[in-house]
């Protein structure tokens, strides 16, 4: 799937900085948003409504973010109920904040094409066609036994807070789908 361009940007800086282009947040995610030196949070919703963070592996693929979960992790049992998710990083010079709705992927073509690009980032994943996900030798200490389901974060609105020059604070908003 092609970059998604966004549809409406908003400066958030209140001490007169610019408004941040997309193309510096997409760099940097393009560039930096895989591998182990970064740690993404997903923010989800328990059954009860009541708030849960968990750290993760994610990957930003050509305008796609990416991440993998056990089927019986909280994170993907949240999911289930709640799809609403948030997903956040500290990359290089700039803080993202994703909004969206996670949908697990199942097709074989996805499933092939993430999986290359894991290994490319040093994950030794492969994918298991029986259960429509990954499998490796490891995976983060906390994330359970394989196979661990591929999921896609169908953003919406993200935020952008530039902590090195040209500082800013921005909210681009996309069209879901």
């Amino acid at each position: 799937m092609p970059d998604r361009e966004p549809t409406d940007t908003t400066n958030l800086d209140r001490y007169g900085d610019p408004a941040l282009p997309w193309s510096r947040a997409r760099d940097v995610l393009e560039r930096d948003a895989a591998g182990p030196n970064v740690t993404w949070f997903l923010g989800t919703r328990r059954p009860d409504g009541t708030p849960h963070a968990a750290g993760i592996g994610a990957l930003w693929d050509g305008g796609e973010l990416y991440f993998t979960s056990s089927p019986n992790a909280a994170k993907a049992r949240h999911l289930a109920v709640h799809p609403e998710a948030t997903l956040s990083a500290r990359l290089d010079g700039l803080d993202v904040v994703f909004e969206g709705v996670a949908e697990r992927v199942v097709d074989e073509a996805t499933l092939e094409a993430v999986v290359k690009r894991y290994q490319a980032s040093g994950w030794p994943a492969e994918v298991d066609h029986d259960a429509a996900a990954f499998t490796a030798p490891y995976s983060a200490p906390s994330a359970g036994p394989p196979p661990w389901q591929l999921y896609r974060l169908r953003y919406h609105a993200v935020f952008g807070v530039a902590w090195e020059p040209p500082n800013g604070a921005t909210r681009w908003r996309f069209d879901e789908g």
